[in-house]
């Protein structure tokens, strides 16, 4: 215990940010617990589009959409979400959702939106897009 006083004492800005990182790593691995929105994987994907026909919702900008994007996505902007215009979604509020970005660091606050929108099951694509192609997982062209 001496030598961490010792240690604060001589490296103070070291030691706020070792206490400001492990503040930051414990406050979102509890949100991460506590949301609603779950991070799947490429596998639970799959097997939400086969087994329970869930709905893809693509949250990049149109020209990335139509260089490439998982087979029967929606194409909504995450601008459209919070302006509450959910196109044809809206019929598909049972159904689980899978929200998807480039890569998987965007998606959060738009499938919380979906959530408080009345969404039943929303959950969001972990690495996204690029965590999809990388896996040599299908893709689909134009539209």
């Amino acid at each position: 215990m001496q030598e961490i006083m010792q240690f604060v004492s001589r490296h103070p800005i070291l030691s706020i940010a070792w206490v400001g990182l492990l503040a930051a790593v414990i406050v979102t691995t509890l949100k991460g617990l506590t949301s609603k929105v779950k991070v799947i994987t490429r596998s639970q994907v799959t097997h939400l589009i086969n087994k329970e026909d869930a709905v893809v919702v693509d949250l990049r900008q149109r020209d990335d959409f139509r260089k490439g994007h998982i087979t029967n996505a929606v194409n909504l902007l995450p601008t459209e979400i919070k302006s509450g215009s959910f196109g044809e979604l809206d019929k598909h509020k049972s159904r689980p959702v899978i929200v998807v970005d480039a890569s998987g660091m965007n998606a959060q606050e738009s499938a919380a939106l979906l959530t408080k929108a009345g969404f039943e099951r929303v959950m969001v694509l972990k690495e996204g897009i690029a965590g999809w192609s990388g896996e040599n997982l299908p893709l689909v062209r134009g539209k």
